[in-house]
């Protein structure tokens, strides 16, 4: 069942349809209604006003960044955790046989 899900952005409210899990989805709102205020707030020391694209790119572009980040430490996790297995298992190995 499709539910509506409300962001609030640069002082206006827009909605978008959640298919499941709202609470996930207003989770994901809020995650970037927060970026994009810290976005706004290291721009405000700065002495020209970046538009509201401008900011909205900014924020996504930082999370799309984290979100690499994540995916790469991730990625490295897996193959670490793949080495330490063989190993263990070549160990368990010799001393069975």
């Amino acid at each position: 069942m499709e539910q509506l899900v409300t962001i609030e952005l640069f002082g206006k409210p827009y909605s978008f349809k959640a298919k499941s899990e709202v609470k996930k989805a207003k989770e994901v709102a809020d995650f970037l209604a927060e970026e994009v205020s810290r976005v706004e707030s290291q721009q405000s020391g700065e002495s020209s006003t970046a538009s509201d694209l401008t900011t909205l790119m900014l924020a996504a572009l930082n999370i799309a960044h984290q979100n690499l980040e994540l995916e790469n430490n991730y990625s490295k996790l897996r193959q670490d955790i793949a080495e330490r297995s063989a190993r263990l298992i070549r160990k368990i190995d010799e001393h069975v046989q």
